[in-house]
């Protein structure tokens, strides 16, 4: 069965969901903070995360968006009754799924028994994406253009990367932030203008007239490959 991490800064819920989890067969991991959480991540290896919303320290918002900066891992969202905001930034951020409180433990063990059988059919993590002339590896971090290397920062490959994991698929300015910077506060979001202009002149052939980073007017940007 599947290793859980369960992060709740209360004592009782974490145990009781711990327990259910049990019953079901899985292994469970238990973090009571953001922090915790994080390390339980690079430690332990949990195949889905239950993520409370509100956390001392860095909330359950901040680490999903920390988590997607990095993996697929699937998160189901714990929010308060009538938390609409937060279940809907939690969705945009990537959350798979999420289950209000107060929740019936059984319940949520059937959403982590659904959300696990969703990620198991969606196969594995690509490690290799192209599209067009460019090619990124995800290990190395590199990126080539008819085979050429192709000098990107670090922001810049995960840029990259994150819009070319989601093919044809439009972002704002704000759900870049959100997904590659790991910021949702009001920030000045002129540097996903940059790091867009930079990769256009890094990996198209005619910067002015893109062929795979499209500006949809309004809205944002995707990568149409």
């Amino acid at each position: 069965m599947a290793t859980v991490l369960v992060v709740d800064d209360e004592p009782i819920v974490r145990e009781v969901v711990v327990r259910y989890l049990a019953r079901e067969g899985h292994r469970t991991l238990e973090a009571a903070d953001g922090e915790a959480a994080k390390n339980a991540i690079e430690r332990g290896d949990p195949d889905l995360v239950v993520l409370d919303v509100m956390l001392p320290g860095a909330d359950g918002l901040e680490i999903c968006r920390w988590i997607r900066a990095r993996s697929e891992l699937p998160v189901i969202m714990l929010t308060a009754r009538g938390e609409e905001a937060d279940r809907i930034v939690g969705l945009e951020l990537g959350a798979d799924d999420y289950v209000t409180k107060p929740f019936s433990p059984r319940e949520l063990a059937a959403r982590v028994r659904s959300v696990l059988r969703r990620a198991a059919s969606s196969g594995p993590v690509a490690e290799r994406i192209s599209f067009g002339d460019v090619e990124l590896e995800r290990a190395t971090r590199e990126a080539r253009k008819n085979g050429d290397t192709v000098r990107l920062t670090a922001k810049e490959f995960d840029l990259l990367w994150f819009l070319a994991s989601h093919p044809r698929r439009v972002f704002s300015r704000d759900q870049l932030m959100a997904s590659v910077w790991g910021y949702t506060a009001a920030l000045d979001t002129g540097t996903v203008t940059v790091h867009i202009r930079r990769l256009r002149e890094k990996i198209e052939d005619d910067p002015s007239k893109p062929r795979y980073l499209e500006t949809v007017w309004g809205v944002g940007y995707r990568l149409a490959a």
